[in-house]
């Protein structure tokens, strides 16, 4: 028990008792008359986590609320280990009581079909977030677009894999983390064109308006993959920029682009790296770069 430091602080009924603070119930109330202010006060000490003790968890916070869980995580959870509030093991009766009671309690949580269906496609979420390595922030977007979608009915008679793998493009798309449909597709194992046909419904039901694709980012991503060097990528950067500002790249794939420029980066300081590499590193044929190739030689006179 803490008794509050400030004499101001005095019983808004009997004016008279101090206020005293209970830190383990987290109630504020009256020394004197009893009458409680507050009964859930919150906890102001530093969040920690002590790793010392292998098994003992000092966390105060529980898992942040999240769209990509089928409840937001804003669901109860019966603990675990078989303990009581005094933290005395439980007898066997009660052991098997309590196992039935979390048994009875995640079967609740999941009784209506939307619950049922949220589950079903945040789960594939999870698994192409690790696929893909994309952040938290898209795995967000791509769980709020597909809620738009259910809420809109746009799920039934799709499906939920299709649709989810669309609403996780059109989350790169807005983010700007460069995803083609043809990785999401290989990761999903859905056909492209089915990704496709999903993700204009999105576009077209749910109003999204999304920003053109910069060609510069997809630089970095190829450059890794074909093991260019920094200085060609910087090149390649210099020469979209430049390409930008002469009004060249617009309508142009940006895979494409950026595969061209990485490979006029490669000749103009004399890596050795051929067309074919360039290519399938960016996922184009080997044609696109030649033709993404001339145009940026005759608009930049190279």
């Amino acid at each position: 028990m803490v008794k509050s430091v400030n004499p101001k602080d005095r019983c808004p009924r009997c004016g008279q008792g101090t206020l005293v603070t209970d830190a383990n119930t987290g109630e504020n109330f009256c020394g004197k008359c009893g009458f409680v202010i507050t009964d859930k006060v919150e906890e102001s000490g530093p969040e920690w986590r002590s790793f010392s003790n292998e098994g003992e968890n000092k966390s105060r916070a529980g898992v942040p609320t999240s769209l990509a869980m089928h409840d937001m995580g804003l669901a109860t959870v019966i603990n675990p280990q078989n303990r009581d509030a005094t933290g005395k093991p439980l007898t066997a009766s009660m052991k098997s009581t309590i196992e039935r009671l979390r048994t009875w309690d995640s079967r609740s949580q999941v009784h209506e079909p939307v619950d049922r269906n949220f589950r079903q496609a945040f789960s594939e979420l999870d698994r192409l977030k690790d696929k893909l390595a994309v952040g938290d922030a898209v795995i967000e977007k791509a769980a709020y677009i597909y809620r738009k979608a259910l809420e809109k009915g746009l799920v039934r008679g799709r499906s939920i894999s299709a649709l989810i793998a669309s609403a996780l493009y059109a989350a790169c798309r807005d983010t700007e983390t460069p995803r083609t449909l043809k990785d999401i597709g290989q990761a999903s194992n859905i056909k492209r064109k089915d990704i496709a046909r999903c993700y204009r419904l999105l576009l077209r039901e749910l109003n999204l308006k999304m920003p053109v694709v910069d060609p510069v980012k997809c630089i970095s991503r190829i450059a890794s993959k074909a093991g260019l060097s920094e200085k060609t990528k910087r090149k390649a950067t210099k020469i979209l920029q430049t390409a930008e500002e002469n009004k060249i790249s617009a309508g142009k794939d940006p895979m494409g682009l950026a595969a061209a420029a990485l490979y006029v980066a490669c000749v103009t300081n004399g890596e050795n790296k051929t067309q074919r590499d360039v290519a399938e590193a960016a996922g184009v044929t080997e044609v696109t770069i030649r033709n993404r190739y001339k145009g940026l030689k005759v608009a930049l006179n190279l």
